[in-house]
């Protein structure tokens, strides 16, 4: 919970998630499990500086696609870094050429989501579904 500490300041850092329509209706943990992640994704979704955006099963595809991609940026950008999970681990990316090819990837994957008020709707939809 250390972590997320930045996500609850009275100035938090600015934070934004796109996640893919198939994470919100897998089962993972159960069915409460599953219902209190996406509970808590429509209540942080609606925190001043956090950002949710879901890709619906009909946008377009993008590379990518398959594994889970943390960009941490700031005013320096030479400290900027990209962390990739996938099946094979966990890997650190920090050099200019992979962080432009990473950013080109997270512009795509934002760009194919639904707009901030829409995806908020389409969480709460899920939510209540079960």
């Amino acid at each position: 919970m250390v972590g997320q500490a930045i996500l609850y300041r009275e100035k938090p850092t600015p934070y934004t998630a796109v996640i893919h329509e198939a994470a919100l209706r897998m089962g993972v943990g159960g069915t409460a499990t599953s219902r209190a992640q996406r509970d808590h994704l429509v209540s942080m979704s609606e925190r001043e500086g956090i950002t949710v955006l879901v890709v619906p099963f009909g946008a377009t595809a993008f590379p990518g696609s398959g594994q889970g991609v943390d960009q941490a940026h700031g005013p320096v950008p030479q400290l900027d870094t990209v962390l990739i999970d996938s099946n094979h681990g966990v890997e650190f990316l920090d050099s200019e050429a992979q962080l432009a090819k990473y950013r080109t990837l997270l512009d795509r994957m934002e760009a194919s989501a639904l707009n901030p008020s829409e995806s908020r709707a389409f969480l709460r939809r899920v939510a209540e579904s079960g």
